[in-house]
């Protein structure tokens, strides 16, 4: 897949030291509601890919604000961020692998599944 210039990815370990930083920053969970209630990374804000086309916009109103996406692998929040980069986003990063490296790299608590 290739995604266009203004994705890149993040690590879990950068994702956490820019929220530990207090940098201006949305955490974007694009998971679905049944993965949000197993486990979440706090501060997220849920907007599952099956309905993220529709409420993307309404939700994410500043086009210039930071936004790191993830999900479980990292594969969900690529085709995210691939949409709202190509929506004008210029500050869309897609979190590599997902909650599940977060629960393996930042926070050991957060279950795996």
């Amino acid at each position: 897949m290739t995604t266009p210039a203004q994705l890149t990815e993040i690590s879990a370990a950068e994702t956490r030291a820019l929220l530990d930083s207090g940098a201006r920053l949305r955490l974007i969970d694009c998971r679905e509601p049944d993965e949000w209630a197993l486990c979440r990374i706090e501060g997220a804000e849920p907007i599952p890919l099956s309905i993220f086309s529709g409420a993307a916009a309404q939700l994410l109103l500043d086009k210039q604000e930071p936004i790191v996406i993830y999900c479980h692998g990292g594969v969900r929040s690529l085709r995210a961020g691939q949409y709202l980069a190509e929506l004008g986003y210029t500050d869309v990063r897609s979190m590599a692998g997902g909650i599940d490296a977060w629960s393996l790299e930042v926070d050991p608590s957060v279950p795996r599944y």
